[in-house]
């Protein structure tokens, strides 16, 4: 069975630092791309970050240089280290572990809420 759990989302002032995990089991996880996505309420799921299993990363222009997107082999997990905060980065943050367009799994998401 699949398993994708993000866990560190919380409260913070503009400014400050998170750092989201995202921990995936029963995938071959080395094999998988990895996103980070974010939604708001009455908004489409936008994607944050993406790192590709040989490590490349992408970033949504409005994080990037703030974002940090990494991820874990032997732990099976992946990180968005989040600096700079803003209020417009609250959402919810949504995992996701995408293998060439066919195997595609999500997390729960996890609320990330940036106070001004």
């Amino acid at each position: 069975q699949v398993q994708v759990v993000e866990s560190g989302g919380g409260l913070v002032q503009a400014g400050g630092s998170l750092r989201l995990s995202c921990l995936v089991s029963g995938i071959p996880f080395n094999f998988y791309a990895m996103n980070w996505y974010r939604q708001i309420p009455g908004k489409q799921r936008d994607l944050v970050a993406s790192i590709s299993s040989d490590g490349r990363t992408n970033y949504k222009d409005s994080v990037e240089g703030r974002f940090t997107i990494s991820r874990d082999n032997p732990k099976n997990t992946i990180y968005l280290q989040m600096n700079s905060l803003k209020p417009e980065d609250t959402a919810v943050y949504y995992c996701n572990a995408k293998y060439i367009g066919v195997y595609d799994y999500w997390g729960r998401g996890t609320q990330v809420t940036v106070s001004s």
